[in-house]
């Protein structure tokens, strides 16, 4: 329940005068305590299994939970077979969660044994602890959680632990599982040793486990990773590194596609386009702050043009150049070229920018968390009254150019400041949020917070989309920014001749090309709307003789731009067909000579319906029109 709006134990007593609310297990703040219960017992059971295991955090993330675990050799999957049959005996017993105060003292004498909760002990109120590590320690009281026996009191298990959880592991309902194991780092740093972590989900019913579970198997068949080798789309050679992709032929056709269309987009939309270099001086991003707050995430230096004598004395000074990892800054010093007066503004610029982030080694992953990526990162420069309008403007584009792409289902997430991790004064934050937080609401769309999510230099607005099998993607990004104007002296005339600051607005639309491009794979399992699919039509014959009748029609089709092909390869028809079947083809042309008597043609959908008799000119026109419209073509259905 929830005491006066904080949550705490159904078991906590309500003072007089206080408001209690019910929390049901359905809810988002009801999930997560059953997680992080479930992941109380799957650590009680591994330690039962193998009392030397050593215990790091167990924190509910999204669908689920994992704890981490220092043991001295990896699970195996026998080994979470029998880690979950002891922790479904566990959930039968019934067991109480228990919630006890401790001093940092008993604390340390209790859990003597378990050197990474001693650590976490050591962490309590330093505000140092991460998100995940504050499911153990606050800057409160400690507490300690005993999973206790309901009818002799005794006290099988327990754990430091904030809370809190549900009155007793019945309440699992068998509606959990073990999903798998992985390496992770303590406290997510290569620094500190690695540990063994099981991840694992719970739900509040088995039939809601049995949702999941094949909403995860369909998600493992649209994995970009697995669809992007099958379609021969992109890779990651060794040779390059970790989080670096190259596209193949029909993934760079995609990529092009998705460029020129949004290109296409922002010269209606009244953007210029720039283009900025892929390294730069340190100086740079000492102005800007990133140094400051990002360094982590930014590639190490390149010391250039340092001169050293025969004799190895340095005679001059070299430079620090950094891969850059934002566009931002060099989009500012175009701007600070020549001066400009209100009557420009606004004044949007846009680039396909490459940039390069050192992201950890544990969180790469494919296309949707690389080192290097593009950004479609546009920086809009206008004054404070027509920062509103723009930044309402940008939202309905946004939202616009995403559903070009087949997305159309939306929510808002709005991050505020981060006390530790912010430049500028408090008055201006709260100016740009409550501007952020009007323009969202006024959108119509639901509106979530992230609290401590902005970066440092002004609150954002991330636009949430559902993708076909319901999962959340984080797309778009609109962020404002009073500060970078400051930091670069940026400037412009006003109506009284005075000199003012502008107001900046970052926006990324898609994030990046490579993450929206995976993005896309899964949400159409590899099978693209016609626009952009690789191979948007392959003409099969029936036989040799016809191969003629139909290169004339794929010559016709490519004239007018049509990815179109022959199949002129000896495999037989059927074969042809399984093979651009499998490759997700949208059109398939087949003719024999009934065909080529009447001058028409057979369409063959990508689930395997026809359209039989289509005359030459027709079968062109609705080529075309699938093309132009952006049509999703799988059945002869969607053709009609």
């Amino acid at each position: 329940m929830k005491l006066d709006g904080e949550l705490v134990d159904l078991a906590t007593a309500v003072p007089e005068g206080a408001v209690a609310e019910p929390v049901t297990i359905d809810s988002a703040e009801g999930l997560s305590i059953l997680r992080h219960s479930a992941a109380h017992v799957i650590a009680q059971a591994v330690q039962k299994i193998n009392p030397d295991a050593r215990l790091g955090i167990g924190p509910p993330i999204t669908d689920g939970f994992y704890y981490d675990f220092d043991v001295e050799t990896p699970f195996t999957p026998e080994d979470l077979k029998a880690i979950e049959k002891e922790a479904q005996r566990i959930q039968r017993q019934g067991q109480r969660f228990v919630r006890r105060v401790v001093t940092d003292d008993e604390a340390r004498a209790e859990l003597a044994s378990e050197p990474y909760k001693l650590e976490l002990i050591g962490l309590k109120g330093s505000g140092a602890n991460a998100d995940n590590e504050s499911v153990e320690v606050g800057a409160g009281e400690l507490t300690m959680y005993d999973n206790v026996d309901p009818k002799t009191g005794e006290v099988y298990w327990k754990d430091l632990c904030r809370g809190p959880h549900v009155p007793s592991t019945r309440m699992l309902s068998n509606g959990f599982a073990i999903l798998r194991s992985a390496a992770a780092y303590w406290r997510g740093s290569e620094k500190n040793p690695q540990l063994q972590r099981i991840y694992g989900t719970a739900w509040p019913t088995k039939d809601e486990l049995r949702a999941y579970k094949e909403r995860i198997e369909e998600a493992m068949k649209r994995d970009h990773r697995r669809l992007g080798r099958e379609l021969d789309l992109f890779s990651f050679p060794d040779e390059l590194g970790s989080g670096l992709p190259v596209f193949h032929p029909k993934g760079g056709i995609i990529k092009l596609e998705m460029e020129e269309h949004s290109r296409k987009r922002h010269v209606q939309e009244g953007y210029s386009f720039v283009s900025t270099p892929h390294i730069t001086k340190g100086r740079l991003y000492e102005i800007s702050g990133h140094l400051d707050w990002y360094r982590d995430g930014m590639y190490p230096p390149m010391r250039i043009d340092e001169e050293v004598d025969e004799a190895g004395n340095v005679t001059k000074q070299g430079q620090d150049y950094y891969l850059k990892p934002m566009n931002c800054p060099m989009h500012n010093l175009i701007y600070n070229q020549g001066a400009h007066s209100y009557r420009e503004l606004p004044l949007r610029m846009f680039e396909f920018g490459t940039v390069y982030r050192m992201e950890k080694s544990g969180v790469v992953h494919g296309l949707t968390r690389a080192r290097g990526f593009t950004q479609d990162d546009a920086h809009i420069y206008c004054t404070r009254d027509q920062m509103r309008d723009e930044l309402t403007r940008t939202l309905k584009f946004v939202l616009s150019l995403l559903k070009d792409y087949g997305l159309d289902d939306f929510y808002l997430e709005l991050s505020t400041k981060n006390p530790e991790k912010f430049v500028g004064d408090d008055a201006t934050w709260e100016e740009a949020t409550r501007t952020l937080e009007e323009v969202a609401t006024a959108s119509g769309l639901d509106l979530v917070p992230d609290p401590g999510g902005a970066a440092f230099y002004g609150p954002k607005i991330s636009v949430q989309a559902r993708d076909a099998i319901g999962r959340t993607w984080q797309m778009s990004t609109i962020q404002l920014d009073f500060n970078l104007p400051e930091l670069f002296d940026m400037e412009y005339a006003a109506p009284d001749g005075t000199r003012q600051r502008p107001v900046m607005i970052h926006r990324a639309l898609f994030g990046s090309i490579e993450r929206f491009f995976g993005v896309l794979v899964e949400h159409y399992a590899g099978a693209f709307p016609v626009w952009l699919s690789p191979v948007q039509l392959v003409a099969i014959p029936v036989a040799e003789q016809y191969g003629e009748y139909l290169q004339g029609i794929v010559d016709e089709l490519r004239s007018h731009g049509v990815r179109a092909e022959l199949d002129a390869s000896d495999d037989r028809m059927p074969k042809k067909i399984r093979n651009h079947t499998k490759a997700k083809v949208p059109f398939q042309l087949i003719a024999g000579e009934d065909d080529r008597a009447a001058k028409t043609v057979s369409f063959r959908f990508r689930d395997g319906t026809q359209r039989n008799g289509v005359p030459i000119e027709d079968a062109i026109r609705l080529v075309r029109g699938a093309v132009d419209e952006h049509l999703l073509v799988n059945t002869a259905e969607d053709l009609a």
